[in-house]
């Protein structure tokens, strides 16, 4: 079984940081694309940033220059790092990793249980 364990959220002033982790885990598990998605309260759950195993990333333009996606290979671990907090990026954050268990070639999706990250003013 794979389980994603994500941290990081919290309460922030606006302008501020905030840095989230989702850590992967489950035997012969071996992560593709890994990446972030936000819904907030009566809205639709959108995709905030994205990195494949190679590196290529992408973003929701919303948080452009302002949030950054990496990850660690070797922990199967992916963070957020977000800066310049502004209100209307509060939401509860989940964690998406695309990936296989070997000896399946299938790639599923997981989904970590999300964190809650709200600004305030």
């Amino acid at each position: 079984q794979v389980q994603l364990v994500e941290s990081g959220g919290g309460l922030v002033q606006a302008g501020g940081s905030l840095r989230l982790s989702c850590a992967a885990s489950g035997s012969a598990f071996s992560a593709n694309s890994m990446g972030w998605y936000r819904q907030a309260p009566g809205k639709q759950r959108d995709l905030v940033a994205r990195i494949t195993s190679g590196g290529s990333t992408n973003y929701a333009d919303s948080v452009k220059g302002r949030f950054t996606i990496s990850r660690d290979n070797a922990k199967n671990t992916v963070y957020l790092q977000m800066n310049s907090l502004k209100l209307e990026d509060t939401a509860l954050y989940y964690c998406n990793v695309k990936g296989k268990r070997w000896p399946s070639s299938t790639i599923s999706d997981y989904w970590g249980q999300g964190t809650q990250v709200t600004v305030y003013s």
